[in-house]
């Protein structure tokens, strides 16, 4: 029997990662959005309004997955309004979903604000010791994260389905529009400082650049949620999930430079944010966009400064532990160093970004050496 699934944030980075992954195993794929159509060959595309029950109910009619994929969230002013809002998301997919009866598994991607807190509260107070293990107890302070999980559960009582919560840290990835995103942010700041012959300043703390951290590739994201989808042990547990490696940003940051064609600065002793590096970069990036017929020329489609500032700049050290996954069976792993050069390949091939120097083109990520801010 052909699984089918559906995919709720098609468009964002890791629902356009999932949909990949579970188009080429041969299912059967439905992928719900909010304003556009997803352009993954073999994924029917449907356009619905999240927070609007009736309509959603209405769009997913006709669908009756066995298997649903929630990586969508909605950002609001306030936490209480995200918790809100993302927690009735949550609600409103699974009532539509599970209108037909067959759904067998739901799987939500959240992250590192369940131990880190939310975004007006982030990295404050009392957080776990890293790694972060899953078994930590909630924090003390509302989260839409948790009352994402809380919606997840209640509906898996009432409807008999397992579930599993897959929580990343930064995410590797493509997609356009996307308010998270790392890697096409550092790619769009690496342009705008080439174009300015500006340095590649590290915006971030102090503990960041000599701290461990840890990030999330995409497709392997989209391995392990599809992982528990269909294997039993995967089933009724939350998940950390990052490449398996670590490092610090004292050294990627130099070989992401050269990756990227640019000179390299390390933290001089207090950060930098990009929202304020970046303030004047819109009318810059038009004209490289222009100048190389860039897909988006407006800049608040392809850099998300205040996301990329808040992870650069937390002022605590951040990764995860993997054993979890790994004794359950999922044994995923790909270099971040990697990642990133594969995620700058498809950007320039796609025309988000600017073509490389010929420099940066003649980099191979495993070995390219820069002690220039080291």
């Amino acid at each position: 029997m052909t699984e089918t699934a559906l995919v709720v944030g098609v468009t964002g980075i890791a629902g356009a990662a999932v949909a990949t992954r579970l188009v080429e195993r041969g299912w059967a794929v439905t992928g719900v959005s909010r304003r556009s159509e997803c352009g993954i060959a073999g994924v029917r595309s449907v356009r619905a309004d999240l927070e609007d029950a009736a309509a959603l109910s209405a769009a997913l009619a006709d669908t009756k997955p066995t298997h649903v994929f929630l990586t969508a969230w909605s950002r609001q002013p306030t936490e209480a309004e995200n918790i809100d809002v993302n927690a009735g998301i949550v609600r409103n997919v699974l009532a539509a979903a599970t209108a037909g009866g067959a759904v067998r598994h739901v799987a939500l991607m959240t992250g590192l604000k369940h131990y880190l807190g939310p975004f007006e509260a982030y990295a404050a107070g009392v957080t776990p010791d890293t790694p972060f293990h899953e078994d930590e107890a909630r924090l003390d302070v509302p989260n839409f994260y948790y009352a994402q999980e809380d919606e997840l559960f209640a509906a898996a009582e009432r409807h008999g389905f397992t579930w599993s919560v897959h929580r990343a840290h930064t995410v590797i990835g493509h997609a356009v529009g996307n308010a998270m995103n790392m890697g096409m942010t550092l790619a769009v700041y690496a342009a705008v400082c080439r174009e300015t012959g500006r340095d590649f300043r590290f915006p971030g703390s102090e503990v960041q650049w000599n701290g461990v951290t840890d990030m999330t590739d995409a497709g392997l994201l989209a391995d392990q949620m599809v992982w528990a989808a269909t294997d039993e042990n995967g089933r009724d547990e939350a998940f950390n999930i990052a490449n398996g490696d670590v490092f610090r940003w004292r050294w990627m940051w130099p070989r992401l430079a050269k990756l990227l064609g640019v000179t390299p600065a390390g933290f001089d002793g207090k950060p930098a944010p990009l929202e304020e590096q970046m303030a004047d970069a819109a009318g810059v990036w038009r004209r490289i966009a222009e100048r190389h017929g860039l897909r988006e020329a407006d800049l608040t489609r392809v850099a998300s400064w205040w996301h990329t500032d808040s992870d650069l700049g937390r002022p605590i050290e951040c990764l995860t532990d993997m054993s979890k996954s790994r004794k359950a069976g999922f044994t995923g792993y790909t270099s971040t160093l990697d990642s990133f050069a594969r995620l700058f390949e498809t950007l320039r091939a796609e025309r988000i970004i600017p073509p490389a120097t010929p420099e940066s083109s003649t980099v191979e990520s495993s070995t390219a050496e820069s002690n220039a801010a080291e």
